[in-house]
């Protein structure tokens, strides 16, 4: 049957289920994604570094996991995973391993066996919030504790821990399966990376970039020493008020090259324009959220992952919404009504996901030969 579990919420809510993954004892701000697929693609996605995510599809790990599906360089970023039913025997010809020898590798602990539908019902109803999971303390109380001391994740500058050590260069497309046509490359884009996804990085090479990643806290003025065409500012874990060096930079960038925001870039420029930012009751995590693009009129199914959200009445007579979240009326994009500047809440870039907004890296280029003309 497997060593026993528990999890025990911060709110005093326990589920008790069994262990999967390896043993120990975690504690992150627990979440809910409702992607049917893509599990070792949210596990390794930068953004969930401090969070504990529970997936509501009822199955998780059929298909095995890969060496190459991954969306950031050092494994597993989420602090635990929480699952109804974890499959051990995988069925797929590129799978080299379950999804529990991948958590034990990279020290995962993760739970099984609970009743993941009413753990969603509860985060729903009640929002998201801290968490623990361990399969070494049977006592409630104990744990109950312990979570409670924890001060939170919005504390915390969660960007330094994910972010990379020093720049480099990336060269690699998306698979030779993805439907995305390919520009041959012409222009120099900077990327600052605060937890970016591998797969950003992969569209803006099809996109026709050559593609340059810098740290978090890489000073503007070395990002325009590399001469970039235009600016990325990446996604990220984290409360965007913690990430003030990003939001300094920012400031000093705008005006100067074109800009690209994705999630906490999204967010991060909202507080550059000396706008608000507030947080999400539970947050937007999954790979089915319909947006509407309020220039085109059309609606595309979006991959989000992300607790924080631009206000944009805050940003009034600087910006114009461009797009709108159709579940909740959230705002998902915005555009400088005077800069080279627009940024989306939601993840063109998928992985995983469906590839309804991977358009918009194309957009970003167009935006580039504009102002370069």
């Amino acid at each position: 049957m497997g060593l026993k579990a528990l999890l025990v919420l911060s709110d005093g809510t326990v589920f008790k289920g069994k262990l999967f993954g390896a043993e120990g004892e975690t504690i992150g701000e627990v979440v809910f994604n409702t992607s049917m697929t893509g599990y070792q693609e949210i596990l390794t996605d930068p953004s969930y570094k401090g969070q504990i995510v529970t997936m509501t599809y009822t199955q998780i790990g059929n298909y095995g996991i890969n060496e190459e599906d991954v969306e950031s360089r050092g494994g597993i970023k989420a602090e635990g995973f929480i699952v109804k039913e974890a499959c051990e025997f995988p069925s797929n010809w590129r799978s080299t391993m379950s999804l529990t020898e991948y958590m034990k590798k990279y020290r995962v602990v993760g739970i099984q066996g609970i009743d993941t539908r009413a753990l969603t019902r509860h985060l729903r109803n009640y929002g998201a919030q801290m968490g623990i999971i361990s399969s070494t303390n049977s006592d409630p109380l104990n744990l109950l504790k312990k979570v409670r001391a924890h001060p939170g994740i919005a504390v915390f500058d969660l960007v330094k821990d994910v972010t990379a050590k020093e720049a480099y260069d990336w060269q690699e497309g998306c698979r030779e399966w993805c439907s995305v046509q390919k520009r041959k490359a012409g222009l120099k884009v900077a990327v600052y990376d605060f937890g970016v996804k591998l797969n950003i990085l992969r569209n803006l090479v099809d996109a026709g970039f050559h593609v340059t990643v810098v740290p978090a806290q890489t000073p503007a003025e070395a990002v325009l020493d590399i001469e970039p065409d235009g600016i990325i500012l990446s996604n990220g874990p984290g409360d965007p008020q913690t990430v003030t060096y990003a939001v300094n930079n920012t400031k000093k960038l705008m005006g100067k090259k074109p800009i690209f925001g994705i999630c906490l870039g999204h967010q991060i420029l909202g507080l550059a324009m000396n706008g608000r930012t507030y947080k999400l009751k539970f947050g937007h995590h999954g790979g089915n959220h319909p947006v509407k693009d309020l220039h085109t009129g059309k609606v595309e199914i979006t991959s989000q992952n992300h607790n924080y959200c631009v206000d944009i009445n805050s940003l009034y007579g600087q910006v114009r919404l461009t797009h709108k979240n159709l579940y909740d009326g959230t705002e998902e994009g915005m555009a400088h009504v005077d800069l080279p500047i627009f940024s989306v809440q939601h993840h063109p870039e998928a992985g995983p996901g469906p590839n309804d907004s991977s358009h918009i890296f194309g957009k970003f280029r167009e935006m580039i030969e504009s102002y370069r003309s």
